[in-house]
């Protein structure tokens, strides 16, 4: 961003972040001065403001994922539940959260993937596994911490 020494940025996987995270962020970024980036296939409408950002990119699958993914630098944050997307960014050294406030770690991810290749096979065998469960105010809660834990470390 010309004219502003922001180092990491916060990038959003946007076509399926619930509202009311994306005001998280934009209050956030306000108040902390930092780059959020919402990246859709899809327009979304955000605040004006120096510090948001809306990229829109082609329909297509992972579309989104691979801009963020090309974008994403070290030490930046990437908002999104899609856990090949964290697993990517990761690698890159950028840290990852869910839109309910669970990190995305080195640690963790493969274990995460694992889970999901084998819920994805359960649902290809035609078992109906369900989505997740809706999001709560504790999870929003518990997203706002992650942040705030995250912005502390700027």
């Amino acid at each position: 961003m010309p004219g502003h020494a922001i180092e990491s940025r916060i990038w959003v996987d946007a076509d399926a972040c619930p509202v009311v995270i994306k005001q998280i962020l934009f209050r956030a970024a306000e108040r902390k001065k930092i780059e959020v980036v919402l990246v859709a296939n899809q327009f979304i409408r955000i605040p004006p403001s120096p510090f948001i950002r809306f990229i829109k990119v082609a329909a297509g699958f992972d579309v989104a994922d691979h801009t963020i993914v090309n974008e994403v630098r070290g030490g930046d944050l990437v908002i999104t539940s899609d856990i090949p997307l964290a697993a990517a960014v990761i690698e890159k050294r950028a840290l990852a959260l869910s839109p309910r406030g669970e990190p995305f770690t080195p640690e963790n991810i493969r274990e995460r993937l694992d889970i999901r290749d084998f819920m994805e096979t359960l649902r290809s065998s035609g078992i109906v596994t369900g989505g997740p469960a809706a999001m709560k105010p504790s999870d929003h809660q518990a997203f706002a911490n992650q942040l705030d834990r995250f912005l502390a470390q700027l």
